[in-house]
């Protein structure tokens, strides 16, 4: 079950959640929430990555704030600062790579809708983070200006919803692209038929079941097989 911790970031520190799987090691992961921020749907995905041998950290990237309106939630979310939220994600790298319970090679931050973006974008910023998914990637990259050369030697797994356009939406192929040109490798599913958040079984007028299924063992698979050395 998910524990609260804090890390050094900024500065100062961040909270966050932390789980671990039973056998009391594994590959570490961040994983960045949505808009809605450190809600209880957070704390189960910390669960799930456990659940499935991952040493798994979501920083609380709205520090405390949260919300179940979309309003509220889209308030908070063109309010988060980047460049503070880069160091929190940053920081929750660094925590699980000095972190005892963590092995195998680097680390890999995985995200949903805002947090989508945000993992993607991560993967240029923190050296530790050699791996990223995202989960329908909500975020335009002008708000984050990702130095995509960074992303050389590095792994990337794109989940589309077909609300948000598929692999054919522009983000999408910019950032396939980027990544590809900078020699890295990314992978790019389309779920057909599926709403934007399709992941989220707490919102059940937009969940999936068979697409999260699906998506969720291709992202575990793919993260043993970029992490587990």
């Amino acid at each position: 079950m998910a524990e609260h911790v804090t890390f050094a970031s900024n500065g100062g520190s961040c909270g966050g959640l932390l789980g671990v799987p039973a056998s009391g090691r594994g590959p570490g992961v961040v994983v960045i929430q949505e808009w809605w921020g450190g809600v209880p749907h957070i704390e189960h995905l910390v669960d799930k990555c456990a659940d499935a041998g991952f040493v798994a950290l979501a920083p609380d990237l709205y520090h405390g704030a949260k919300t179940d309106e979309p309003d509220e939630a889209m308030r908070m979310m063109m309010a988060l600062a980047m460049d503070p939220a880069a160091r929190d994600i940053a920081g929750a790298a660094r925590f699980l790579f000095e972190s005892d319970p963590t092995d195998g090679n680097g680390i890999a931050a995985v995200g949903f809708c805002m947090g989508g973006s945000l993992a993607l974008w991560s993967a240029t910023l923190a050296p530790q983070l050699t791996t990223a998914v995202g989960f329908y990637p909500a975020l335009p990259w002008d708000r984050m200006s990702p130095e995509w050369p960074n992303y050389a030697g590095k792994s990337a797994m794109i989940h589309c919803s077909e609300e948000d356009g598929t692999s054919s939406a522009v983000g999408i192929q910019q950032a396939k692209s980027a990544i590809e040109k900078a020699g890295g490798d990314v992978e790019v599913f389309d779920y057909p038929g599926t709403k934007h958040a399709f992941f989220n079984d707490e919102r059940p007028e937009v969940h999936d079941h068979e697409a999260s299924v699906m998506a969720w063992d291709r992202t575990v698979q793919f993260l043993h097989n970029r992490l587990s050395g």
